[in-house]
């Protein structure tokens, strides 16, 4: 059997015969044309938004509306402080996590979280950091310069 495109059938059902409209009674589409009788949803040229309640203040306007949802929210990679032990290196960049595998993109912004502690002084460059973890660094002897 050969298979092309010349071969392809439509399923069944896929395929309906147009609805003709107003021709009679006996066609079962006449009288009102399947619009039901009167009002604006019969007229030709009917025009009205999704969630219109025929003049009724619609619900979406009713209910309480409260905070703010950005269409771009900035989402950070996140690492925290214990795993910082692993790397060898004492200069922390989004590169060098990159490098040791803790983060997927150096491109996308990176964020230190204070769970656990650090053992040795280190410091934190091109990266943006809770003050818990400025706090334990600085302890640590080591320092954090702003993103």
């Amino acid at each position: 059997m050969i298979i092309g495109l010349h071969t392809l059938n439509a399923p069944k059902g896929a395929h309906r015969k147009k609805k003709i409209l107003g021709r009679g009674s006996s066609s079962g589409h006449g009288g009102t044309s399947t619009r039901g009788n009167k009002g604006q949803g019969a007229r030709a040229g009917r025009d009205f938004y999704p969630g219109f309640e025929g003049g009724q203040m619609p619900l979406i306007r009713k209910i309480p509306k409260r905070g703010f949802r950005s269409r771009k929210p900035r989402i950070y990679q996140i690492v925290n402080l214990k795993d910082l032990n692993k790397i060898k290196d004492n200069l922390v960049t989004p590169e060098v996590l990159e490098g040791e595998g803790l983060i997927e993109d150096k491109n996308k912004p990176v964020k230190i979280l204070g769970d656990g502690s650090i053992d040795k002084p280190i410091t934190l460059k091109g990266l943006y950091f809770s003050k818990n973890v400025e706090e334990k660094i600085k302890q640590a002897g080591g320092t954090c310069s702003p993103r």
